[in-house]
């Protein structure tokens, strides 16, 4: 892993790490990518079998559809495949990648963690690799991480990837959890930039006490949810996490031009807004057609905002997360990611 930390280059369509020194580097977001598979299971089927309406699942969770991994898929070349768009995004080498970081509640197998499986597929051959475990905090966490990373000039640039397969954990009996869950991918090239943009303060919390409010047993290896309970601590910490990392920042929410929430439920995204009062149009919700992807949710929802014209060079956006643990966080990021002529949007996953 090269240690030495340059700054960022920008060319006309391309954000590039370079190995000239600087002063006080800070973590730049240069590209996000995405990956979904490409099978995709409307509400009808999940309705009939629990014995609800489609009516019944978007009033209590804001979701329509939401896209699984097929039989014999694998998350790693979803994740691998997000990787490469935000690479290809950045215009930059896999050699030149000095971490790749994957966060995820469940990789393919126990053993070996998806990174080091990341890696190899993209070619990162000069990068260290590690799973990050934080359940659906585990992108925000790998965020910190990474831009720490670039902070303390341990790296020039960090691939920070989301990735979960929720269906596999997923009992499609429980009407609690059946409808909410899916899989998908997103990925942020971190790079070292001027101090003062990218990545500002990062806020991190856990509280053990609530650990038993979400939890899979490995005999049992499906995911069993206290949703009243969860729903209560993911506004209070979410809304809480918002004014930390504000403070930290020294902004208050007028000086937000974005909010990027986890998209656990349509309802917590409203009750969130409702009590920090945040206009709709201030708040990203892209659940109803990706549902709840656990680590994925915050970039798929900044690629959602990306390719819908609600990011802007300039902006500041504050992303928030809530998970199982519990652990929760937010984060301050002044966004001035380039979107290169030609990159495509959203991808397919496909065989």
């Amino acid at each position: 892993m090269n240690m030495e930390v340059g700054t960022l280059e920008r060319t006309a369509d391309a954000v590039v790490p370079t190995r000239a020194p600087i002063a006080s580097p800070t973590a730049a977001i240069a590209a996000i990518g995405t990956s979904l598979p490409a099978t995709v299971i409307p509400n009808a089927p999940i309705a009939e079998r629990l014995g609800v309406t489609d009516e019944w699942i978007v009033k209590r969770t804001g979701i329509h559809s939401r896209h699984v991994l097929a039989p014999g898929e694998r998350l790693t070349d979803l994740a691998a495949e997000a990787a490469r768009d935000a690479l290809d995004r950045a215009r930059v080498e896999p050699s030149d990648v000095d971490v790749v970081l994957v966060a995820t509640t469940g990789s393919d197998e126990l053993l070996p963690n998806a990174a080091p499986i990341v890696a190899r597929a993209l070619g990162a051959r000069n990068a260290a690799a590690f799973d990050v475990g934080a359940a659906c905090t585990g992108f925000l966490t790998g965020l910190s991480i990474g831009a720490a990373q670039i902070e303390a000039g341990r790296a020039a640039s960090v691939l920070v990837v989301g990735a979960d397969a929720m269906s596999r954990i997923t009992d499609p009996d429980c009407r609690q959890t059946a409808a909410l869950f899916a899989d998908g991918a997103g990925a942020a090239l971190l790079v070292a930039s001027e101090a003062g943009t990218g990545i500002g303060p990062v806020t991190l919390g856990a509280d053990g006490d609530g650990a038993e409010l979400i939890v899979v047993e490995r005999d049992e290896a499906l995911i069993r949810m206290a949703g009243h309970e969860t729903f209560r601590h993911a506004v209070a910490r979410m809304s809480e996490a918002t004014q930390d990392a504000l403070e930290m920042a020294e902004l208050g929410l007028e000086d937000i031009d974005l909010f990027v929430y986890h998209q656990a439920n349509a309802r917590i995204l409203r009750a969130v807004a409702e009590q920090l009062g945040l206009p709709d149009d201030r708040v990203v919700d892209c659940i109803g057609s990706y549902a709840n992807t656990s680590a994925a949710t915050l970039p798929l929802a900044l690629a959602y905002a990306r390719d819908a014209g609600r990011l802007h060079a300039g902006d500041r956006v504050l992303l928030a997360a809530f998970g199982a643990g519990f652990t929760w966080g937010a984060a301050v990021v002044h966004w001035n990611t380039p979107n290169p002529k030609g990159a495509s949007n959203v991808h397919d996953h496909h065989d």
